[in-house]
């Protein structure tokens, strides 16, 4: 068979791809090294779509819940993962668990029976010089290719330990108790306007509570595979930089010098005093919604982290999009290698898919793949793209990967409503709903305009 399209993947992404593309008549070579002398160090078989990690899809609640809208508006659209996932489904409560052998087979078979999908076990080590090809070769790219990659990307790094640090939900953050300020610049607390950052302070003594909670706190480690990576320069984890003393931590991302703090203001202070420790936070989406905490990148488990950040003055009710970690990963700075349809700026018959875009999760990595699919197919047919509205999941994943993120800062992100435009006249405790509610009838406007194959 004479394939239009190579997809080099076999995961989730470049199955959903595949899946995507044959369904719409398009003949498709999908390359997957494993079962053709490849491995990596996380999997174990050599099934397409196997998860290497937990069995969840995460909730499948479609009303107050980001990645449960996902699954909604992939279901929609036919996405064979969330098909395989109904027939391997297994008791979860409101998420959706499967059984990750059925689930695997179940993929592969339908992928196996389509006339217009040819699969390939090899090695594909090159980026191809031409021809439409999408690359779903996720966080454990293979040296050979991610070579490659950084070769016609001019990237000089693409597998690193990927040093992640927390996202907080701008709404959830006590300005009470914190303030907008950048170094060595005033601030106006009325408005909160006149900085990049938002100050959380902290006394001596909270300083050196929260010091000693990061020397006691629970981590965790490295799996073998990830031990030979070395981190980066001013990468370290932040439980790292503390056991290096007690002030190292405030000569680092923690020092308040130049930071006026305007709820602790004297007649020799009148702007405010500089406190002894502070915590900041710099925006994470040109949105406004979401806020990381600069220079937190942790390998502590997710349940101390939420526990000793939240005794931050000012993150007391923090509530996180993303909780910190650090591991191996190999994605691209995708907000400035690609465009808005997933295609390699300085090769554009090249698209990338799945976790290798800076997306985070199975359900997210496959939407992705689900999008390069139908991009390819459009182009294909001589059809100008129109993505999904950025109200809804997958738009909002889309705008957050090819652009919206901010560039310098770039990390895997899962779905989550921060990514969204916000909805500012709607009460929090029915938020989520508005988001869900929103998302689905302008999703349903944009499917209802899309040519889609029987």
């Amino acid at each position: 068979m004479t394939h239009q399209v190579n997809i080099i993947g076999g995961g989730l992404a470049g199955s959903e791809a595949a899946w995507q593309l044959a369904r719409r008549g398009i003949r498709v070579r999908l390359s997957e090294m494993r079962g053709g002398g490849g491995s990596t160090p996380a999997h174990h078989t050599d099934g397409l779509a196997e998860l290497v990690c937990s069995n969840s899809f995460r909730s499948d609640d479609d009303e107050k819940n980001a990645v449960g809208l996902l699954h909604h508006e992939m279901r929609r659209l036919d996405s064979i993962i969330m098909r395989a996932g109904e027939v391997a489904r297994v008791p979860a409560g409101s998420a959706m668990a499967v059984d990750r052998d059925v689930f695997s087979a179940e993929v592969e078979r339908a992928l196996q029976d389509h006339p217009n999908i040819e699969i390939v076990r090899e090695t594909v080590e090159q980026l191809p010089s031409e021809g439409m090809t999408i690359v779903a070769t996720g966080p454990l790219t293979a040296a050979a290719m991610a070579d490659s990659i950084i070769d016609v990307t001019g990237e000089d790094r693409l597998a690193f330990f990927d040093a992640i640090a927390p996202i907080v939900y701008r709404d959830s953050i006590d300005m009470d108790k914190a303030w907008i300020q950048s170094r060595w610049n005033k601030t106006t607390i009325a408005s909160n306007e006149g900085g990049d950052y938002i100050n959380c302070p902290m006394t001596k003594e909270q300083y050196l509570a929260f010091h000693q909670g990061l020397i006691d706190a629970e981590k965790g480690e490295f799996k073998e595979w990830e031990a030979d990576t070395p981190y980066f320069d001013g990468c370290m984890p932040i439980e790292v930089m503390a056991e290096r003393g007690v002030e190292t931590l405030r000569y680092g991302p923690m020092k308040g010098v130049g930071l006026d703090n305007p709820y602790d203001t004297s007649e020799e202070h009148p702007q405010g005093k500089w406190p002894y420790a502070v915590v900041q936070l710099r925006q994470d989406n040109k949105l406004g919604t979401l806020w990381n905490m600069v220079g937190f990148q942790t390998k502590m488990k997710y349940g101390a982290q939420v526990e000793l950040f939240r005794t931050i003055p000012g993150l007391e009710n923090a509530e996180f999009a993303r909780l910190g970690g650090m591991h191996r990963n190999t994605f691209l700075n995708s907000p400035v290698l690609l465009d808005r349809q997933l295609r390699l700026k300085s090769a554009p018959h090249i698209r990338f898919a799945g976790q290798v875009t800076g997306c985070e999760g199975y359900v997210e990595s496959s939407a992705v793949g689900l999008m390069a699919g139908m991009m390819a197919a459009n182009e294909l047919a001589g059809e100008v793209w129109s993505p999904p509205p950025k109200t809804s999941a997958m738009g909002a994943l889309l705008s957050h990967i090819t652009g919206d993120a901010e560039a310098a800062s770039f990390q895997p992100m899962n779905v989550n409503f921060g990514l969204f435009p916000p909805l500012h006249d709607v009460k929090k405790k029915v938020r989520k709903e508005a988001y869900t509610n929103r998302a689905k009838a302008e999703f349903g406007t944009w499917l209802d305009g899309l040519r889609v194959p029987a």
